[in-house]
């Protein structure tokens, strides 16, 4: 039977994740140059508009629809056709179909948007509008089946409770082999690169950490226990590695940042996502602790080999993934929920090192040739001069501010 309260928490919880792709957009906005703010914006943006059209179409149906091979979903739902808004579907008992799909949408649009940050300031816009659309399809969807849809990846015994896997490690792998495809921006290392603004990179982390309680406790499908966990879990990470990234920062850039700050939450929310239910406050606050010291140093680490992931998405979202995959193995069952019946740590740690390694190899790949498709037809850079003059005006004849 469907039940009202837990209907009304996963559609509220389905609003707090799609808050957190405009949250995203100011992130990223803030970070960049004053004058690629409005098209950075777009980036996350128009990623609402895309996703939210190809997931009815196909995307639900390709990620959750009835099994081919372990692989992927068939097209038996292409235009939600008997995903019914009354009827409960074949992931919960307890909310209606289009319920558990409008919050897969969420997920689906947001992961794309992670990737843009690799290439702010560089990319055309209509190949952005390409890429959103074939990545979604081709790498999100699939992945998203393997672990979540009835896949391969889920029966081998992968945890992945809210998205670790399927959002953070492909959107990091994917960001990493774009950010080398579509090479450096002009400038860079040598010139400064931003941020243009502080505050708003703040808001738009506020933002995210409001909206990652839906992202992590939603994903429960109930209004129950295993939410309330997660919503602890998901705050205590975040806080824990906001502080591990300021004393990181503190140590060796003798400066606690206020963009440091931002960075250490966000990747301490990633870490503690494939985790979320299944761990308690005690492992999630080493979790967000640990998340801030690797994710911190691979930043710094690119940056040394002058790998322009202009938002360091492979350094917060790929190693806060893995991390936090890695780590869900290693703490499954200390303080919350318990390992699978039968199954050992030492195997739960093996498992989930295949689903880091799937996630990480599909991603790579398949977007590698999802960007060497765009760069030899349509072009992936905008042109030196729209690159000098900012994509702001060169692309959507716009800026953020009239000063």
């Amino acid at each position: 039977m469907i039940n009202s309260g837990d209907t009304a928490w996963v559609l509220a919880a389905s609003a707090l994740v799609l808050l957190m792709t405009p949250g995203l957009a100011f992130f990223y906005g803030g970070l960049v140059r004053k004058k690629n703010i409005v098209s950075t914006l777009m980036y996350s943006f128009v990623s609402m508009g895309l996703v939210g059209i190809v997931w009815v179409l196909w995307g639900y149906s390709l990620a959750f629809g009835p099994d081919i091979g372990g692989f992927v979903g068939n097209l038996e739902w292409f235009g939600l056709k008997d995903v019914s808004a009354d009827v409960a579907g074949p992931y919960s008992d307890t909310i209606p179909h289009q319920a558990f799909m409008i919050f897969q949408a969420m997920f689906a649009i947001i992961t794309p948007a992670l990737v843009t940050g690799a290439f702010a300031e560089r990319m055309k816009f209509g190949s952005l509008c390409v890429f959103i659309v074939l990545w979604v399809t081709i790498v999100y969807a699939p992945l998203a089946h393997w672990v979540w849809g009835g896949g391969w990846l889920g029966d081998v015994g992968a945890l992945d409770f809210a998205g670790g896997t399927v959002v953070h490690i492909s959107a990091g792998a994917g960001a990493l082999v774009s950010a080398l495809i579509i090479g450096r921006r002009m400038g860079f290392p040598e010139q400064p690169m931003g941020p243009a603004n502080v505050p708003m990179v703040l808001l738009g982390a506020g933002l995210l950490w409001f909206g990652w309680f839906g992202f992590n406790a939603g994903s429960s499908l109930a209004a129950n226990g295993v939410a309330t966990n997660a919503f602890v879990v998901t705050n205590t990470a975040a806080a824990a590695a906001m502080i591990s990234w300021l004393i990181m920062a503190w140590l060796f850039d003798k400066k606690p940042s206020a963009v440091g700050a931002a960075s250490g939450a966000v990747a301490g929310l990633v870490a503690i996502t494939p985790a979320a239910g299944f761990v308690g406050p005690m492992p999630a606050l080493i979790i967000g602790l640990g998340a801030g010291v690797f994710c911190y140093g691979m930043v710094k680490l690119l940056r040394q080999f002058k790998v322009d992931d202009a938002l360091a998405v492979f350094g917060v979202h790929g190693v806060g993934g893995i991390w936090g995959a890695l780590a869900t193995g290693l703490f499954v069952g200390i303080g919350y929920a318990a390992l699978a019946d039968g199954v050992s740590r030492g195997e739960q740690i093996v498992d989930q090192l295949i689903g880091i390694g799937s996630a990480f190899g599909w991603s790579f790949v398949v977007t590698g040739v999802i960007m060497l498709a765009i760069k030899y037809t349509i072009g992936l850079n905008a042109d030196e001069n729209s690159e000098s003059i900012g994509l702001d005006i060169s692309e959507h004849g716009e800026q953020a501010f009239e000063l």
